[in-house]
């Protein structure tokens, strides 16, 4: 069976984890391709509200593979502590079940305060970094000085590279950010333990996914963060330090691109986005504050409030582009029941120019200057979290999600109605 690729189609927190466990039922692997522990995929499911972060959604199914790959940056005391939650309700996290890529790279403790200090070194001009020492491990990534969960294989040796390293981050926190020097000692001997516990979960990753297609297995690559917070494609500099999208799999999990048949994007029915930077559609005022409240838009990983506004269409159709779409799951239609009438941005004003290409190109301060121009449509008033066919929903939320489909070009195939696992729509 060929790969099915599920990404963010917005800034982040679309509701992947929902799709994911969906398409995990009849899958052999289910891997994360990018980012680290800065994502938050929420998962309902049996009595528990299931908050990962780097564990990939996968892993309620026993018969699920479930891999953290290569082009993912982990955590190793934040990985332990996800296991032994995911242990204390009773899911298999034995390395039979979940396992990590060699060639993944690992966030030390002190990449954390680095990414706290440079940040708030920038002052205004902050980007609203989770501060979970992401960018600064992916930096030291391409610098070619980072530590590869592979090097957890020899605990002591690694031990021992994890020293030369702190030493090295304690100099820049000492002499640029002048902040005192983390315990060396204290890191070591902590990194030291973990990489005892996380040696038998160490695989070769791109191995593993191979054998799996060659099998005629389902694989799913899982996102994290959205299209729009990708390093190279998003609204730059106020974006991650990986590739969220479609094309971040292939060189996160070591696959080739005929073997993608299917990319499913994930869009809230509406939009929103965590930390600093443009936002064409942004309500900021008590409508944007009742849909945060409706939608619970607070931050699976910091507990940020999310910045929330109307669906952007121009948004979506960048992002069907770049991914290359072949369906979208539309999350989180219910927030909108009761509104008095819904809007969708279906081009911007730039500059006295009507536009309907995002300019993300053209960096974060052209997508600051661009205004929605917007087409308003009909809301309805009943509770739709007990429908399960599209059919069913009101004549107003059918045609609102028909819109959709016409302005992005792209089919809705999933349609999640309400939080629980069973509250979709589904083909």
């Amino acid at each position: 069976m060929p790969v099915t690729v599920i990404v963010g189609a917005q800034w982040g927190d679309e509701g992947k984890g929902r799709v994911v466990d969906y398409f995990a039922a009849q899958a052999a692997i289910v891997a994360r391709f990018n980012g680290g522990d800065n994502a938050g995929h929420t998962v309902i499911a049996e009595g528990h509200k299931l908050a990962l972060h780097l564990v990939p959604s996968g892993i309620l199914y026993p018969h699920v593979t479930c891999l953290i790959g290569a082009g993912t940056v982990v955590n190793p005391l934040t990985l332990l502590r996800e296991i032994q939650t995911l242990r204390d309700i009773g899911v298999d996290v034995s390395p039979a079940h979940l396992k990590l890529s060699a060639a993944a790279h690992l966030v030390l403790p002190t990449h954390r305060v680095l990414d706290g200090a440079a940040d708030m070194k920038r002052g205004y001009e902050a980007i609203g970094t989770t501060k979970r020492g992401i960018g600064p491990a992916y930096a030291d990534k391409m610098a070619r000085v980072g530590l590869r969960a592979g090097q957890m294989r020899d605990p002591n040796h690694f031990a021992e590279a994890v020293g030369t390293l702190v030493d090295a981050h304690n100099e820049r926190l000492v002499n640029l950010y002048g902040l005192p020097a983390q315990s060396t000692d204290q890191i070591v001997a902590q990194l030291h333990q973990a990489a005892v516990e996380l040696a038998p979960y160490l695989v070769d990753g791109t191995a593993l996914v191979g054998r799996a297609l060659a099998e005629g297995k389902l694989v799913i690559g899982e996102g994290a963060q959205g299209t729009l917070l990708d390093i190279n494609l998003g609204t730059y500099p106020f974006v991650t330090s990986s590739s969220p999208v479609s094309g971040g799999l292939l060189t996160g999990l070591g696959v080739g691109p005929k073997e993608v048949t299917r990319v499913v994007g994930i869009a809230k029915a509406y939009t929103t986005r965590v930390g600093a930077g443009p936002f064409p559609t942004e309500l900021t005022d008590v409508l944007g504050e009742r849909i945060r409240e409706a939608g619970h838009e607070y931050g699976t990983t910091t507990g940020r409030p999310r910045r929330c506004g109307w669906l952007d269409a121009v948004l979506l159709r960048y992002a069907a582009q770049v991914n290359g779409l072949t369906d979208i799951a539309l999350s989180k239609l219910d927030i909108l029941s009761g509104l008095p009438s819904l809007r969708i941005a279906v081009a911007y004003d730039l500059d006295g120019e009507r536009i309907e290409h995002f300019p993300a190109e053209w960096g974060a301060e052209a997508v600051s200057r661009c205004r929605p121009i917007y087409e308003e449509l009909p809301s309805w008033e009943e509770d739709i979290s007990g429908v399960r066919r599209r059919e069913d929903l009101p004549a107003a939320a059918q045609a609102y999600v028909a819109r959709i489909e016409e302005l992005v070009g792209v089919p809705i195939t999933f349609i999640s109605v309400g939080p629980e696992r069973e509250a979709m729509i589904v083909p």
